[in-house]
């Protein structure tokens, strides 16, 4: 299994990145957004100056606010703010996406209002496609640069997380997968709950022993709750 045909649809700072490291692995990537603006700039000086202003973008990342281009996608990247993947899956849903295509959320963060992760309200209206997770310590500028990260991609379906982990890996890009979607997601979007904590912590002058017990005691508990919650 490869993926030839990548569509990101969400044109902010973390789309545009992760199709600037798609474009590098693939004939041509296209990168659906909402700003006409945006897409025209993008695709007339190969610069997103919006969103990641100091990178230039290949010219083989095609940018557009055509949603139906999500039909043609073997990978379709959720790459929009949490509180954007309902809406966004009601506007696909209809499009008749195939059920052979890989879904790959790219969000970090739970639904206030029901508690759901990204992928399973993705799932809530794709039942049929595979649904999988990307996530990790990336910030989207460094993607963009080439400069050295790893991700962790949760998939149900090891030959499709096979082939996730094919497309994410460069010598510079490490990618690590597993089955454990929920923990996946849940990991990405609780820990920065910690990361204030530990700010805090700091703010307070409260030295390294507080500050190494309270990240001890959070993965400890980030644990605990992906455990109890599915993970």
């Amino acid at each position: 299994m490869k993926f030839q045909h990548p569509v990101v649809v969400g044109s902010g700072s973390w789309g545009t990145a992760l199709s600037v490291f798609l474009a590098n692995k693939c004939p041509e990537v296209h990168l659906v957004g909402r700003d006409e603006k945006v897409a025209t700039a993008i695709n007339t000086t190969h610069r997103n100056e919006r969103y990641l202003p100091d990178s230039t973008l290949p010219e083989n990342l095609i940018a557009t606010t055509d949603l139906s281009l999500v039909t043609k996608a073997d990978l379709l990247l959720f790459v929009v703010p949490t509180r954007a993947t309902r809406s966004t899956a009601k506007k696909l849903v209809s499009l008749n996406i195939p059920e052979s295509a890989v879904i790959l959320s790219c969000a970090k963060g739970i639904e206030l209002e029901t508690g759901k992760r990204m992928s399973e309200i993705i799932g809530d209206y794709f039942p049929r496609n595979q649904i999988a997770v990307l996530s990790g310590p990336n910030h989207a500028e460094e993607i963009a640069e080439g400069l050295p990260a790893a991700a962790t991609i949760g998939c149900s379906n090891e030959e499709v997380g096979l082939a996730l982990q094919d497309i994410f890996a460069t010598d510079r890009f490490r990618s690590y997968t597993n089955h454990d979607i929920a923990g996946i997601e849940l990991g990405g979007a609780i820990k920065n709950v910690y990361a204030i904590a530990a700010g805090v912590t700091m703010g307070l002058k409260l030295g390294d022993n507080a500050i190494s017990a309270l990240v001890t005691r959070a993965l400890a508990e980030m644990t605990r709750l992906g455990t109890d919650l599915g993970g």
